[in-house]
């Protein structure tokens, strides 16, 4: 299978299940794995943002990408999550990490040090380089503070051929489709917004890495595919149904929200590694009587 193939549709940026003392829960983490493959979405992101990425470290990380290729046992494709603000260590990353199991990498752009354009071009040339694997690069200025242009993420696309796709999250519809419109053919833009995936696959985009699919994976999934087949009459019918819920899940912050509603549905804990910590009680009861409806 193709790359295209393998991540066109629906990935889950996934959560990582903690017990109350914050070591991992790995039964639930099982459990989980299993309620995503049932629910038939196309791919997994392991320690993404969602999965708490900045406070899961050295062997501990090994161990949840160990143990996620252990437990999808080929079911599904497969993205590490390997990124950061020093290159050198992306670098380094890529090459101490057994990612036996995995079809891709996931590296968000470079954030608080905020490097210029072609700062940002030269830290992804030289993860090409390197690669041990296909890179889907991820622009999120909201948690980076750094935007990678339209201009940019074409130079990279047109110039860095291990790196196959951009998970862009900007919410700039203008820079989005600009990328679209110029990037080369074999060349994917993912949806990084749960709220804009319909409107970005109307205009070319191959699907989405979502949050809202950790707990409504089943649906969403189904939403996607209907847009991804022209269907827009009945994907408006389910993307209109979640708007309340990801508007939810995204307003004190993620993995918060969507963690909220895993630990509704009995799935996971509501645990964090701090700084991360619970939404606030209103907010929660409001999570329930969305839940309801």
């Amino acid at each position: 299978m193709v790359l295209q193939q393998k991540f066109t549709g629906t990935g889950i940026a996934i959560v990582t299940p903690f017990h109350a003392d914050g070591s991992i829960d790995w039964d639930s983490y099982k459990k989980l794995i299993e309620f995503w493959i049932a629910g038939k979405v196309d791919y997994l992101v392991v320690l993404g943002t969602t999965g708490e990425s900045a406070t899961v470290h050295g062997e501990e990380k090994q161990q949840v990408f160990s143990f996620v290729a252990k437990t999808v046992n080929g079911r599904l494709p497969l993205v590490a999550g390997i990124g950061g603000y020093d290159t050198k260590e992306v670098l380094d990353g890529f090459a101490k990490f057994d990612l036996q199991g995995y079809d891709a990498i996931l590296s968000v752009s470079p954030y608080y040090n905020k490097p210029n354009q072609e700062g940002l071009f030269q830290h992804y040339k030289a993860l090409n380089d390197k690669a041990p694997l296909p890179i889907m690069m991820y622009n999120v200025p909201s948690r980076t503070g750094q935007n990678m242009t339209a201009a940019t993420q074409l130079r990279i696309a047109h110039e860095c051929k291990k790196i196959f796709a951009t998970k862009e999250a900007s919410g700039n519809m203008e820079q989005i489709m600009q990328i679209i419109k110029y990037k080369p053919a074999d060349f994917m833009v993912i949806s990084g917004d749960d709220a804009l995936t319909l409107p970005m696959i109307a205009l070319g985009a191959a699907g989405v890495t979502s949050v809202v699919a950790n707990a409504y994976p089943k649906e969403f999934a189904d939403m996607v595919r209907l847009c991804l087949a022209d269907n827009f009459a009945e994907a408006r019918e389910l993307h209109y149904k979640y708007t309340d819920i990801i508007n939810s899940m995204f307003a004190e912050g993620s993995p918060s929200g969507v963690k909220a509603y895993l630990s509704e549905m009995g799935l996971c804990q509501n645990t964090f590694r701090q700084p991360v910590w619970p939404v606030s009680a209103s907010l929660h009861a409001s999570i329930k009587e969305l839940m309801k409806k």
